[in-house]
């Protein structure tokens, strides 16, 4: 079974047995809660899409491993076109959800993986390479979701992580055993946690040999014992308990962050791909950096294309479609939008093989994208608000629009262009509410800021790659300056 039904990942879902923690309670049933069911949704459709023959080539893609037709998030990069690709499906997810679709970090994970292990067997002789191998076969003939986690909470952030006062501050290993190990900690800002089958960790930051125990990459089930989630709290999330469709703005689909726990949690020798190789956590951090920092180039533009539509939408709804003011201000937004796409096509079509033979991202170009991803959508959603008006944080309930008393006075009085019903004006601009400051802002904005590392990390890598030498000397030939 190399490509699941969406109903078939639900039902997957159901036989595991995770441990779920929301407003300090445990979730019974995660899959069918009313505030985590919307990113279910969204993973689903990385399923559903898939099998619809119109997306087949964006969705899907031969395995190097098996020979088989795999779902793309579970591939391994073998050319530039597979890189452009991923971005083409990312923008593709992102105009049907209009939220973080989740399996990216997973997929991106995959591969910084895959081509680092490679390298650390060629230096120390280990096994890790064939042991990822096996794992990714697996995972793309059972159609898994994996979650790629790498931040940890961090402590005290001047500090190393064999410095910390509470030494679990970064994921560890606290015991070495002969069949495996022993890890303790946690990992942040896990998105999709919960709706994942696997979890699959690295380290996140250049280590020393002092710390050599926090330079761990493995792979568990997500229901593995000793493993538990907390969810994150969403800006306007309980209102999904309040089974409205027009309030919540996005109803269908959304995304879900939860810090992860390890609490003692054994990892079989075979699913272990970095055991204390500290030399090489930089390079599969700055490898699944990279390809992340691509990935934002694809699913935030598709969440943009839809950020746009609704903002076009309330321009002719208020009458105001014609207004030069209102078209400049729209193509403004399509401007930035597409400019953030064009570099996440560039950072692929720049690609390069690694010794592994998989295929690398542009690193330069990669941290670029991330770079206008860490600004433009926060234009685009100014621009919104402003063509939407006050209306997008002043709109009343869904229960005053149908109650007996309010209802006639807000169908009268926020009536707008004609043929224009009140109800549909309302559905859209708490969409735009959603994605700008409601629970979908979480997977536009807040993503787009700190996702992938935050905008200073991508400035580091920038000013390392930039080559200011190269480009002195080329100033120096054309001015024939003489040293």
């Amino acid at each position: 079974m190399a490509l699941m039904t969406g109903e078939q990942y639900i039902e997957s879902l159901r036989k595991l047995n995770l441990r779920v923690y929301m407003f300090g309670k445990p979730v019974e049933n995660p899959v069918d809660d009313p505030i985590l069911r919307p990113s279910v949704n969204s993973v689903r459709m990385t399923y559903d899409l898939a099998l619809i023959p119109e997306y087949q080539e964006l969705m899907t893609t031969v395995s190097h491993l098996t020979g088989e037709r795999v779902n793309r998030f579970a591939h391994i990069h073998q050319s530039t076109t597979d890189l452009m690709n991923k971005v083409k499906m990312q923008r593709l997810l992102g105009n049907m959800t209009a939220s973080c679709f989740q399996r990216c970090v997973g997929m991106d994970a995959f591969n910084a993986v895959y081509s680092t292990t490679y390298e650390i067997d060629q230096k120390y002789g280990t096994q890790y390479h064939e042991n990822f191998r096996r794992y990714v076969a697996r995972c793309q003939e059972e159609d898994l979701t994996v979650d790629g986690a790498m931040t940890d909470p961090k402590g005290d952030r001047g500090l190393p992580p064999h410095k910390q006062p509470d030494p679990d501050m970064f994921l560890r290993i606290v015991e070495r055993r002969p069949d495996g190990i022993v890890v303790r900690g946690a990992k942040a800002h896990q998105t999709g946690m919960c709706n994942s089958h696997e979890i699959l960790v690295m380290p996140t930051q250049a280590m020393t040999a002092e710390d050599k125990d926090y330079a761990v990459s493995f792979s568990v089930p997500s229901d593995a014992e000793g493993l538990f989630m907390i969810v994150g709290r969403q800006s306007c999330d309980t209102r999904k308990l309040e089974g409205t469709t027009v309030d919540v703005g996005n109803s269908e689909f959304g995304g879900v962050e939860c810090l992860v726990v390890f609490d003692d949690v054994f990892v079989p020798n075979d699913r272990i791909y970095m055991n204390g190789e500290y030399d090489f956590a930089v390079m599969m951090v700055e490898r699944f950096a990279g390809y992340h920092r691509q990935s934002y180039g694809g699913c935030k533009v598709g969440v943009g294309d839809v950020l746009i539509g609704a903002t076009a939408l309330m321009a002719d709804y208020n009458g105001v479609p014609k207004a030069s003011h209102v078209k400049d201000k729209l193509i403004e937004m399509i401007h930035l939008n597409e400019t953030m796409f064009a570099c996440g096509i560039a950072c692929s079509a720049m690609g390069a093989q690694t010794a592994s033979g998989s295929y690398l991202i542009n690193v330069l170009l990669a941290n670029v994208c991330k770079q206008n991803v860490t600004r433009f959508p926060y234009e685009i959603a100014r621009i919104a608000e402003d063509i939407a008006g006050g209306a997008v944080v002043t709109a009343p309930s869904e229960a005053d629009l149908k109650g007996e008393f309010t209802g006639p006075y807000i169908e009268k009085y926020l009536k707008v262009a004609s043929g224009v019903s009140v109800e549909n004006r309302l559905r859209v601009l708490r969409l735009i509410e959603n994605l700008c400051m409601g629970a979908g802002s979480v997977g536009y904005l807040t993503e787009s800021l700190h996702g992938a590392g935050s905008p200073q990390a991508q400035r580091v890598v920038i000013g390392r790659q930039g080559d200011l030498p190269r480009k002195k000397e080329l100033a120096k030939a054309l001015a024939h300056v003489v040293d």
